[in-house]
């Protein structure tokens, strides 16, 4: 008897240790675990833009370059693509009004100079598009490009989950200076 209660006893304490919802990923109708949306919400986005930077940063740290700091003009110029994108329903480096990346960043009050541009159309978060761009040559190419001092992230995101990224590189009057040091 004493062992069934101590039975009991161990078993509503095991019981009690499991706190909040489950930790499952629902599954699908294929046996496999379904995708989940990754949304970004208002709140988010200093902390979306902070993980871009600090991922493309990490990458040049990697390869010995210098970390780019954020620019407010650059960004506005990426989110203004990516909302355009969203728009034209393709992604690629021309606006729907037929602007080139360097007429946006001059647009958008950009006094240094542009390096390049990277875009995305995923359902993928900002690590996993780091790192898809660093498996391609030419944005890799963008990524590590050591003229490059300055970064702006911008994303549209769309009812059902698709993000539109573009991040900008420039090259800051400051930069353009030490690089011809």
């Amino acid at each position: 008897m004493v062992r069934i209660v101590a039975l009991l006893l161990t078993a509503v304490a095991l019981a009690a240790c499991e706190t909040g919802a489950p930790t499952s990923v629902p599954i699908g109708p294929d046996g496999r675990p379904m995708q989940v949306v990754y949304r970004i919400g208002p709140s988010d986005a200093p902390r979306v833009r902070q993980r871009m930077q600090d991922g493309v940063n990490t990458l040049r740290s990697q390869n010995g370059l210098s970390p780019l700091q954020a620019n407010s003009q650059l960004a506005s110029a990426a989110a203004t693509h990516a909302q355009d994108m969203s728009f034209q329903s393709r992604v690629w480096h021309w606006g729907s009004d037929g602007s080139s990346p360097m007429q946006r960043v001059q647009r958008a009050g950009y006094s240094g100079t542009f390096v390049g541009e990277m875009i995305s159309e995923t359902f993928e978060n900002e690590f996993e598009t780091v790192n898809a761009w660093m498996t391609e040559p030419e944005t890799r190419q963008v990524i590590l490009d050591r003229r490059a001092t300055e970064i702006g992230v911008g994303w549209y995101q769309e009812a059902n989950g698709k993000l539109w990224w573009t991040v900008v590189l420039g090259a800051g009057q400051q930069g353009l200076q030490m690089a011809g040091r």
